[in-house]
This record gives structure tokens, C-alpha cells and sequence, in this order.
């Protein structure tokens, strides 16, 4: 289905809780599932598997769709993804398992992103429980943080028969899932569905609860057989700009729109930033009626968001204004009236291996705008060092296993993402490794009393 255009502004809707955000694709029905499925070739040593970064056998969960098993489809996905509803709709598939498929050569790719998610919903949405953990091994595991690392972490070692504890510090679970992918992607409910399956599992889940510092971390250690952290990243850092306090936090932007409050989004918005997250703002400022623009140093050729979705943000309507550094946020009386910004040129490579954007001078210009929204990326683990944590980089130090330098303690998600780019589908597959090398340690710590 096409995505809807997006609405002309309208001041009866604008800022309205109720305002209408859908998921931009319908589920598929179960005439359109089996046709798709029955497209597929059920490739042996198929591509689409090894580009998983969970790999997941999509061939097998596919082949379980054309003939009616969506229970055994969902058990197949959900053996290697436990979050397979969310990567359904929020992992990069154009960049992953359908980039890979052999159908894109001369056909279009297996919608295989859109078929996991009719397997999974079936069974989430009936609260179908698969899985049944093994026999208590009388060892408790500490999980700090339930956003896609720590649900994955606590859902697999459930299943191995530890007792687990996941603590959130927010008040809802699910991390970036619940709070900060725009309901286009996925709905709150979705993310919710999946902390209510590990739930099923037995793990205890524990909101309202934030681990602080280096005596916090020593007191789970008394308490449990091994700690892993999945803590995410920070906030987004300051532009460092005169005006800053006028900026809104493009995380922030999201969030309220998923928690169907105020966004504070007048009717001309300006986005600083031009990754995943920053076209997400974007599109909540245009969805919401706002003239919307993206301010970026760079060109369309170094933009870290996906190719998918810059050409996502152009459908919506949103413009980019390349070579751009924003430098000073114009207001009167608390009110933004416009973004002042300099014509940048790209220079030699700087430490990113990226061209170094340079100002020309006397090329200031205006951008008019009530509206200043900054997603320029977020900050590292600062509770990593509160900890006592060896880092790289600014990000958490792990070992293959995901151990970090305190031993019985381990991590993962974007916390320790220093290489490559952070995305839910890692995060799920460092809950699996760490999940598996905190099993195998407290087995042979066992064996060895």
C-alpha cells in the first residue's frame, strides 16, 4: 500500500494528541501473504540469511506461511529474534535480508520484512505463548535497561532457566521501541507486546528502577549471579550555538508524539541533522501540518540515514538544504522567527573519513522558521564511567562474549556500539551473544563449586 500523502496544516489538528499517525504499511491479508510467500525460492544457503544480523532461517518461516503454519513460521523467527515484530517493521530490510534476496536481481525482493510481521503478529496479538523455559538453575541475572538489548538478553536466558530481574528506569518498557520510533514505524503497542511475552517467560520486570552508580552495580552484584547492561545512549548533544535553548530535542519530538502529548511544532519547522532519527522528526513536524526543512553541513552523499528513508522524507515533502550549517537560533520574546545559517564547502577528509564541511564566509542567510529541532545523533554511555567501566572510544569495553571489565558484568546494544551503525536488529543479536556467554559462564562457574 502507498504511503499517505501527508496533510496540508490545519490549526484544528495542529498539536492535537489525537491527531492521526497510522504504521505506513497495512498488515498483509492472508491472500496477499500466501502469494508473497509462494513467490519465494527457499534458496538453500540462502543470502537473506547470512544478511541477518540475527539470522534468522527466513527461508523455513516463509515456506511455514505458504502452507498455513503461522504458529511454526512465528516459532522459527522468534528462535533467533525474539523481537521479530519490531525488526519486522523498524530493521533497514532494503539494506539487509531483501538486498540480499536473489529475486532483486531481475524481480522485486521477497517482502520478506512484511511476512515476518504476519507470522509474529498472529501470535503476539492472540498472546500465543511458544516458548517454555528450561528447569531452574537456581542462578539470577540482573538486566539493566529494556530497550531491544536487554529484552533479547532476558528473553534468552529465561528460556535457559535462570531467574531474571529487567529493570527500567522509565515507566514503560521497551526502550527506543516505546519511545523514540515514530508510530509510522511502530506502534507503542507493538514495542508492549513484546515486554509482555518475556514477561510470559517468568522474567520479573522491575519500571521505575535506574541504576546510578558504582554502588548500585556492586550491590547487583551481591544480589545476582551476573549483571548485563543495556543502557543505550544519551540525550542529543548540544548543538553549541547561540539560541540553544530554544532548540527542541528531536528525541524528545518523537516521543511526545508517540505519548500523545504536545510536540510544541509550530508551522515551520527546521531539522538540524540528517540521520535515521532526524528524518524521523522531520516527519512528525510534517505529519503534524509543518512547512519542514532539513539543515545539513554535508551533501546527500555523506547523510548517514538510509537511502530509503531520505527518498521516504522527499515523498512526505520535506526539503533539505545541503551544505548548511545552522549558527544561530533567531527569536523575539521567546519565540523562534527564524534559524540563521552559513553556505558550507567540503574540504579534505576529517577523522570520519568524511569530507570536512568549511564555511564560506559572508554566506549567512535565513531560514524562516517558529520551529528548531536538533537530532544530530546522542551522546555516549555517560554512566559507563559512574560505573567504573572500561570504555573505547566513549562506549562500553567488551570482551567476544560482551563481558566488560568487571567481571560477571556485560553489555550491549548501541552502549558499546564504537564500530559500525547502531540499530535494533544488533542490539537484539548482542542480547543473544551475551544471553549465551553469561549461561556458559555461570554453568562452569557451577561445575567448577
Amino acid at each position: 500500500m502507498e504511503r499517505a500523502s501527508p496533510p496540508a496544516f490545519n490549526p484544528a489538528h495542529h498539536d492535537n494528541v489525537d491527531f492521526d499517525f497510522q504504521e505506513s504499511l497495512l498488515p498483509m491479508t492472508q491472500h496477499e501473504a500466501a502469494v508473497e510467500a509462494n513467490r519465494c525460492l527457499y534458496c538453500y544457503d540462502a543470502p537473506c540469511m547470512h544478511a541477518c544480523p540475527t539470522h534468522i532461517d527466513i527461508p523455513t518461516f516463509i515456506r511455514k506461511i505458504s502452507t498455513g503454519n503461522l504458529r511454526g513460521s512465528a516459532r522459527t523467527i522468534l528462535e533467533s529474534n525474539f523481537l521479530g515484530g519490531t525488526c519486522a517493521r523498524v530493521c533497514p530490510v532494503q539494506e539487509l535480508c531483501e538486498g540480499a534476496c536473489v529475486m532483486g536481481a531481475d524481480h522485486t525482493p521477497i517482502a520478506i520484512g512484511r511476512l515476518q510481521r504476519y507470522a509474529v503478529d498472529h501470535v503476539q496479538e492472540r498472546g500465543v505463548q511458544l516458548f517454555t523455559p528450561a528447569p531452574s538453575t537456581g542462578l539470577k541475572v540482573a538486566v539493566i535497561g529494556s530497550g531491544p538489548a536487554g529484552l533479547s538478553a532476558a528473553a534468552e536466558l529465561a528460556k535457559l532457566g535462570h531467574a531474571v530481574t529487567l529493570m527500567e528506569k522509565r515507566e514503560l518498557g521497551g526502550g527506543l521501541s516505546t519511545y523514540s520510533i515514530i508510530v509510522l514505524r511502530e506502534p507503542v503497542e507493538v514495542a508492549l507486546r513484546e515486554v509482555e511475552a518475556v514477561k510470559r517467560l517468568g522474567v520479573e520486570v522491575r519500571t521505575g528502577t535506574e541504576l546510578q552508580d558504582r554502588a548500585g552495580l556492586d550491590t547487583l552484584l551481591r544480589e545476582y549471579d551476573a549483571v548485563f547492561l543495556g543502557l543505550g545512549l544519551g540525550a542529543v548533544p548540544a548543538t553549541g550555538i547561540p539560541g540553544e535553548e530554544h532548540i527542541l530535542d528531536g528525541l524528545v519530538v518523537i516521543e511526545a508524539s508517540k505519548m500523545g502529548r504536545p510536540t510544541g511544532i509550530g508551522r515551520r519547522a527546521a531539522v538540524i541533522g540528517a540521520g535515521n532519527t532526524a528524518i524521523d522528526a522531520a516527519t512528525v513536524a510534517r505529519r503534524l501540518g509543518a512547512e519542514t526543512r532539513m539543515v545539513y553541513r554535508r551533501t546527500e552523499a555523506e547523510m548517514t540515514a538510509y537511502r530509503h528513508e531520505y527518498e521516504f522524507a522527499l515523498h512526505e515533502g520535506i526539503s533539505f538544504d545541503f551544505l548548511t550549517q545552522p549558527v544561530r537560533v533567531l527569536a523575539e520574546n521567546g519565540t523562534v522567527t527564524g534559524l540563521e545559517c552559513r553556505r558550507m564547502v567540503l574540504g579534505a577528509p576529517d577523522s570520519s573519513g568524511r569530507p570536512r564541511p568549511e564555511p564560506v564566509l559572508g554566506s549567512e542567510f535565513v531560514i524562516g522558521c517558529d520551529t528548531v529541532i536538533s537530532a544530530i545523533g546522542q551522546e555516549k554511555p555517560a554512566l559507563a564511567l559512574a560505573l567504573g567501566l572500561a570504555v573505547e572510544g566513549g562506549y562500553i569495553a567488551v570482551s567476544p562474549t560482551l563481558e566488560t571489565s568487571i567481571p560477571g558484568v556485560y553489555a550491549g546494544g548501541d552502549c558499546v556500539r564504537v564500530r559500525g551503525s547502531a540499530s535494533t536488529v544488533m542490539a537484539v543479536q548482542d542480547g543473544k551473544i551475551a544471553a549465551a556467554g553469561i549461561h556458559a559462564a555461570l554453568v562452569a562457574k557451577v561445575a567448577a563449586d
